[in-house]
Parts: C-alpha cells; sequence; structure tokens
C-alpha cells in the first residue's frame, strides 16, 4: 500500500507529448474528411484504415485529458 501512494505524483498541465497527440488527430481527422469528399474514386481500404486510426487516437485523446489528466504513475 505505502509502494502504490509513492509511486503517484500530481502533474498540473500537459506534457508536449499530449499535443503532439492532439495535434495528430486533428491532422488525421482533416485527413480523414478529404478521404470522405474525393469525387472520382473512393479508396475504401484508406478510408477504413483512416477511421480506425482516427477512432483509436480520440480514444487516446479522451483518456489522456479526463482519465490521467491530474494524477501520472513515475515510471
Amino acid at each position: 500500500m505505502f509502494l502504490a501512494e509513492e509511486a503517484t505524483e500530481v502533474v498540473k498541465g500537459f506534457e508536449p507529448f499530449d499535443f503532439f497527440m492532439l495535434a495528430l488527430t486533428v491532422i488525421l481527422a482533416i485527413g480523414f474528411v478529404r478521404l470522405l469528399m474525393a469525387r472520382p474514386r473512393k479508396n475504401l481500404f484508406a478510408i477504413g484504415f483512416t477511421a480506425v486510426s482516427l477512432g483509436l487516437f480520440l480514444f487516446i485523446d479522451y483518456v489522456m485529458i479526463f482519465e490521467f489528466g491530474l494524477i501520472r504513475v513515475k515510471g
């Protein structure tokens, strides 16, 4: 029990990697919209791959901001 208390650290704000993850999520969202708006022929593999990637990045951003925003584990 005492080891678990020592392993946590209160951190206020974001780390630089958090902003990088948010920027990549925005870039994926822009790319996904562009793939959906393609007129002559749509690349279904690219749309599916981007949709899965965007879903994963959105989930990671949610966890990063709302779940681990204040308490981080020392490593």
